[in-house]
């Protein structure tokens, strides 16, 4: 954990694994080094926290004349997100789709992949909707990716639950971006699918035993997760606290509901604004987005604005259903998008 948790570092151990990585500068780079590498490589670019993720200490920079200002930005927010103001500048793949691989590794060396987690559905780099498995992948890609995250977890001796987080281009070529050495708020897409709890393999390695079986799990169906924010979409997903005046779940078998809220609940304004995690399986894709869908429609979560209605919106779009999205669905979209109109 120590040795990825720094970006810069991360990619090095990245790259000595034979792990694709995205071409950029190594170690903490400098304005005038930014320049020199975004010159050389070509608009657009990424500058991104060396300390960080998450989106803090990130900014895409389309052209030269926008490089300084992202720059002293990103910088700042760093700083204040994670006491490190370090950046670095990666090429920015364009349109790219963020594909991420869910491990299980335990202290003999034994490691688990269990698929991979569709995660391009986001604003401001944060995830809004994720599912297993990504319509992106072919089954060799998807070999390809998990191939890679086993061998990263051999390279550094990895050993708990973690993600692998990767871009995937139009060509289909990826590229390494992060490890989260942690459990991701995504999860429950890949225990529906697997049928494996995450929680209970950690606690099961932290206590030293070794993994029941390695390789690649199986899996069965598909799974949709929808995070349910405190945010005003129509008003540029300004967060709402405030009292949750009614909260009624909805019910029925393929569908569960991660939260903290019950009636009366204060969503208070200092802290993250996630509600909860609505959470759908079905046997394929179309019948998952149908009960997704169904499950929004019965959710009564009254008294603050959500993310209720775009979520709607995005899984009753024709981009999404037919899987053909990016991360830059949203800005591409907001038009089209009734719960964005106040924004768009």
């Amino acid at each position: 954990m120590a040795r990825m948790g720094d970006k810069v570092q991360a990619k090095a151990e990245m790259r000595a694994a034979d792990v694709p990585v995205v071409p950029g500068t190594e170690g903490a780079t400098s304005l005038e080094e930014a320049e020199a590498a975004a010159d050389e490589g070509g608009y657009p670019v990424l500058l991104k926290a060396s300390a960080g993720g998450g989106g803090k200490g990130m900014r895409l920079v389309r052209s030269p004349e926008e490089l300084a200002s992202a720059y002293s930005t990103a910088s700042l927010e760093a700083e204040a997100a994670f006491g490190d103001g370090n950046l670095y500048l990666e090429k920015a793949i364009s349109p790219a789709r963020h594909v991420e691989i869910q491990v299980l590794a335990d202290g003999d060396g034994g490691v688990l992949t269990l698929g991979e987690r569709e995660c391009s559905i986001q604003r401001r780099h944060q995830k809004l909707i994720e599912e297993s498995p990504s319509p992106a992948l072919t089954p060799d890609v998807r070999e390809e990716m998990e191939a890679a995250a086993e061998r990263a977890c051999h390279a550094i001796g990895y050993r708990n639950a973690g993600t692998f987080e990767f871009l995937l281009g139009p060509d289909r070529a990826f590229y390494f971006i992060e490890l989260n050495a942690r459990l991701q708020v995504e999860h429950p897409v890949s225990e529906l699918v697997t049928g494996i709890d995450i929680v209970r393999e950690q606690l099961r390695i932290a206590a030293g035993e070794r993994l029941a079986r390695t390789g690649r799990a199986e899996r069965q169906g598909h799974a949709l997760e929808v995070r349910l924010n405190a945010e005003d979409p129509g008003n540029d997903f300004r967060p709402t606290p405030g009292r949750i005046t009614r909260f009624r779940p909805p019910l029925g078998p393929g569908i569960r509901l991660d939260t903290y809220v019950e009636d009366g609940a204060v969503v208070p304004p200092h802290y993250d604004s996630l509600l909860g995690k609505l959470i759908v399986w079905d046997e394929e894709r179309p019948e998952a987005i149908a009960r997704a869908l169904r499950a929004l429609g019965e959710l009564q979560l009254d008294g603050v604005k959500t993310t209720r209605e775009l979520a709607i919106d995005i899984l009753r779009s024709e981009g999404f259903a037919g899987g053909r999205y990016s991360t830059d669905f949203i800005a591409e979209t907001a038009a089209s998008l009734p719960a964005l109109a106040g924004s768009a």
